[in-house]
């Protein structure tokens, strides 16, 4: 790889941590607005006109407030525990694929940071990595809600896992690999897969909701039972961390889910605009419409958590269990069933 070309993945990759770090910090003001929308307030609206600079208002308490550790903590491990939430919520966008390359004169840039023939997998790897910062946590802060919040997430995860991968199982028959940008190109126009997989698609986002410790399956931080959950003990930035890692996980999913379900950066006509406007304004507008359909999907977190109340844990588990793992392996057999048949 010639240097030229490391320069470009570098400035690649800062460029879309920056955006991940943006999109989680507005992403809380907008939050606020959705919830104001929706009980009739008006919301931040002092720092800045109307209220767009709260977030770095925000931040910059986050950042002067005291930094606290429980006598009885375990020091490293205290440290350890946000800083892997956030790394890992960080290192997922690695392998989606923003749009399509830019021809920009003799030089070919790849809107994604790495290709790797088993993207999907990678995803669900850092999935699982992600639930240990949560645990980590919970276990060093020596505070029983704490260890609780982290039992909850933990055992949550690993439910909702298991009917998350046997969705991708039927999408993965459908499309016959596990590259993300492979998969989003086989839905050029309107052959988005969430067509063909509609039920694998309900079954992933109420997972995704599970996974990011999103209401109405926020147990892990009830705070009705648990005064915050794992966080209960954490202040100043290492508190940050664990928010800023939870919105960042939606924005990783939003992406996710637009990218395996609903064509990623592709749009109906995107060949006849691309030839319309050059090799360069073209691809750049199919990740335009890729992020609108983030902002979508965010939006859609915000709208169900003001507006559905949270799940007892009982309720939690039997979904998870005792309906989504029999609905995901009944759309397996389905989906084996058309394509032997039917095809695609």
């Amino acid at each position: 790889m010639e240097l030229a070309d490391i320069l470009i993945k570098f400035g690649l990759i800062v460029v879309i941590f920056l955006i991940s770090l943006v999109v989680a910090m507005y992403s809380t003001y907008a939050e606020r607005k959705v919830a104001a929308f929706f009980q009739d307030r008006v919301g931040p609206n002092r720092a800045g006109p109307w209220g767009i600079l709260q977030p770095l208002a925000d931040g910059g308490k986050m950042f002067m407030k005291e930094e606290i550790i429980p006598n009885r903590a375990s020091g490293l491990l205290f440290i350890v525990g946000p800083s892997l939430a956030i790394m890992t919520a960080c290192i997922g966008s690695a392998v989606i694929p923003w749009g399509q390359p830019l021809h920009i004169g003799s030089k070919v840039v790849d809107l994604q940071v790495t290709d790797i023939n088993v993207g999907v997998l990678y995803i669900f790897g850092v999935v699982s990595l992600g639930v240990y910062g949560i645990m980590i946590g919970g276990w060093a802060s020596n505070n029983k809600y704490s260890l609780l919040g982290a039992i909850r997430a933990a055992s949550q995860n690993i439910s909702y896992e298991i009917s998350m991968g046997l969705a991708i199982i039927a999408l993965l028959m459908v499309n016959g690999t596990l590259s993300l940008k492979e998969i989003a190109e086989q839905q050029h126009g309107w052959h988005w897969n969430v067509i063909y997989q509609p039920l694998g698609f309900l079954i992933f986002i109420v997972c995704a909701f599970a996974e990011t410790n999103r209401s109405p399956f926020d147990l892990p931080e009830c705070e009705t039972e648990l005064i915050g959950g794992y966080h209960t003990e954490y202040s100043s930035m290492k508190l940050g961390f664990y928010l800023f890692a939870e919105y960042i996980n939606m924005f990783v999913s939003s992406a996710v889910m637009a990218t395996l379900y609903f064509g990623g950066y592709n749009y109906p006509g995107m060949d006849w605009v691309t030839a319309h406007v050059g090799p360069v304004i073209g691809p750049l507008i199919g990740t335009v419409v890729l992020f609108a359909k983030i902002f979508l999907f965010i939006f859609f977190f915000m709208w169900v958590r003001w507006t559905i109340p949270r799940f007892r844990y009982d309720q939690l588990m039997n979904l998870g269990w005792r309906t989504l793992i029999p609905l995901a392996i009944a759309n397996i057999v389905l989906t084996g069933i058309i394509m032997t048949f039917f095809g695609k």
